[in-house]
């Protein structure tokens, strides 16, 4: 029971919310920003003072389920909106091997939200209000592979609580399940069978990102590359084939081909010469990447993404060396915020979305000055 709650508890991400890049294993005080204010993973470790060791396993599965630990109301930070799905019987191997690690006497850090989202016992009003049971799929199958992957999904993966809009007291938007999220500085995009096959991804693909974090599509970066990091490339190549089939559907669309480009060579022009300028050395002249370097343009899903959010916030900000299964990494990406004008970056973002993305070269430098920090 202790290896089978190892093997859930990395399924389901704990580590990624309570486990801090310098502290002990599960004890918590990992920063979660959100738009109602700042939430701090809580220590589960066995220590009975500021862990969960005092908790019986009943109490732990209502926690999972309910959202109500012993000393009261949750807040929907921790996802109880998608782990209340959770077999009991996969609750009560995570409890046994929480309980099987070594206590660690760390103080939980208290939330800091503004009025009137400090007022803990009004969750309970918002549970009535908008917890449930669960979301609409948005793929079709039968097989048994369909159906574990729906359970990894939505209960054990909670990847609906990222991936899907959520509403302005912050409820997931049942009507648009897997229509993507935009809680996080990267939004998470959509993961339904018509987004995904418009950005390229076959169910092999997927299962390939899941295990390595690197597809033809481009690596996992922002909150998905700790996703990787800590959980996905610990599954069982079962499960991660059925979670990517449950995200595609027992019939899959084929994945589209990029449309071609949309805008003449002419408009593109300046966009080309900034690429070759402070790109290419990495992404390689005609997009095509290089192994251990760079992720390719060519066809890249974030490129293709109908929305340049995060292509521009990239280029803004950059992104940070990622290590990966194995022995592959990606080098660091520097920002360009520092050196490049919205302008200029506008035009960047327009040749790599319609040369390589099959979007049309609608980014312009307002788009850009509004997503700098």
């Amino acid at each position: 029971m202790i290896a089978r709650g190892r093997y859930l508890a990395r399924a389901a991400d704990c580590a990624a919310c309570h486990t801090s890049s310098d502290g002990a294993p599960f004890a918590g005080g990992v920063r979660l920003e959100s738009p109602f204010g700042t939430f701090y993973g809580t220590n589960i470790t066995p220590d009975r003072k500021h862990g969960i060791g005092s908790w019986s396993a009943d109490e732990f599965y209502r926690a999972l389920h309910d959202g109500v630990a012993p000393h009261g109301q949750l807040y929907p930070a921790m996802p109880y909106t998608s782990y209340r799905q959770m077999s009991r019987a996969d609750s009560d191997a995570i409890y046994a091997y929480l309980m099987s690690l070594k206590p660690a006497a760390v103080v939980n850090r208290e939330a800091s939200l503004p009025f009137p989202f400090n007022m803990r016992f009004a969750v309970r009003f918002w549970k009535l209000l908008f917890l449930q049971d669960a979301l609409p799929d948005t793929s079709r199958g039968a097989s048994a592979d369909w159906k574990r992957g729906r359970y990894l999904a939505n209960a054990i993966g909670h990847c609906a609580e990222c991936h899907t809009p959520r509403g302005r007291f912050g409820q997931i938007d049942g009507a648009n399940p897997f229509a993507g999220g935009t809680l996080g500085r990267i939004h998470a995009p959509a993961l339904t069978p018509q987004r995904l096959a418009a950005r390229g991804w076959s169910a092999v693909d997927l299962q390939t990102f899941f295990t390595t974090g690197i597809a033809p599509q481009g690596s996992a970066f922002g909150e998905m590359y700790p996703v990787v990091h800590l959980s996905s490339q610990y599954m069982t190549r079962d499960d991660l084939h059925a979670l990517s089939t449950y995200l595609v559907g027992d019939r899959p669309a084929a994945p589209l081909p990029v449309k071609a480009p949309s805008a003449d060579t002419a408009q593109l022009a300046e966009g080309r010469r900034l690429y070759l300028a402070t790109c290419s050395g990495c992404h390689g002249a005609d997009g095509e990447g290089k192994p251990h370097v760079a992720v390719p343009m060519r066809a890249n899903s974030t490129v293709r993404e109908s929305d340049p959010h995060n292509l521009i916030v990239s280029m803004l900000d950059g992104i940070g060396e990622q290590n990966f299964p194995g022995l592959e990494r990606m080098q660091e990406m520097p920002g360009f915020a520092g050196t490049l004008t919205d302008e200029q970056l506008a035009q960047l973002a327009n040749y790599l979305r319609t040369n390589w993305g099959g979007q049309p070269a609608h980014v312009s430098a307002h788009d850009v000055q509004s997503q700098r920090r």
